[in-house]
């Protein structure tokens, strides 16, 4: 082919070529921004519409899950817990329960309030008011999430921990810290199967503080 021709061919081809802008290091960013992955965004979006909801209507009187917990921990799962969940995974369960106050740790940052519920004196059940939360219960109880919609373990422990943020937004924030021991309180939430002996952790997705 003469130099010509050749040059008569590159410009004939050239109006058919389509050239594809390098993205800079800021539209880089910008796209993996957006596709990144938000646990928080993802918690806000389901927590008033179907996590408040599901634990109102799955939960039991704690006096009644922690009896059939003790006694069989998968009928206990399948009735209060999440029976969709890993097998390797240990139970969790919604409990409900009014009581009293009798002690309370709040100089720590994973405070708790210790509940009598059946005015005995003695407490039975320790509930979660943070702002450090641990475990993932609230997750865990759902039966609506699954382990194989996520990309990875970390994901998954990240949408976790953003139940127990939420729960620190929404309510457990605004807790008061002083003269909590003798006040009545209204609690709905999730606890693992304790270990022997043990009170059951409650991590709540609704607390209330009476007067």
């Amino acid at each position: 082919m003469t130099s010509t021709l050749l040059a008569a061919f590159i410009v004939v081809a050239l109006p058919g070529c389509k050239f594809v802008k390098t993205p800079t290091a800021e539209e880089k960013a910008a796209a993996a921004a957006k596709n990144a992955f938000d646990p928080t965004a993802k918690v806000d979006a389901i927590w008033q519409p179907q996590v408040v909801p599901y634990f109102e209507k799955r939960a039991g009187d704690l006096k009644d899950v922690v009896q059939l917990a003790g006694s069989s921990p998968d009928q206990a799962g399948a009735k209060y817990g999440n029976p969709r969940k890993q097998s390797s995974s240990p139970w969790t369960y919604a409990a409900k329960f009014t009581g009293k106050v009798i002690a309370a740790d709040t100089a720590s940052r994973a405070g708790t309030l210790d509940v009598d519920t059946d005015g005995d004196g003695k407490a039975d059940a320790k509930v979660q008011i943070g702002p450090a939360l641990r475990g993932t219960a609230l997750r865990d109880t759902l039966d609506f999430v699954n382990f194989n919609e996520f990309k990875n373990q970390i994901e998954w422990a990240q949408f976790g921990k953003a139940f127990n943020e939420k729960a620190n937004t929404v309510f457990l924030a605004s807790v008061p810290r002083d003269g909590l021991i003798g006040k009545p309180v209204t609690v709905i939430g999730a606890f693992p199967l304790p270990s022997g002996g043990q009170l059951p952790l409650v991590t709540p997705s609704e607390l209330k503080v009476g007067s």
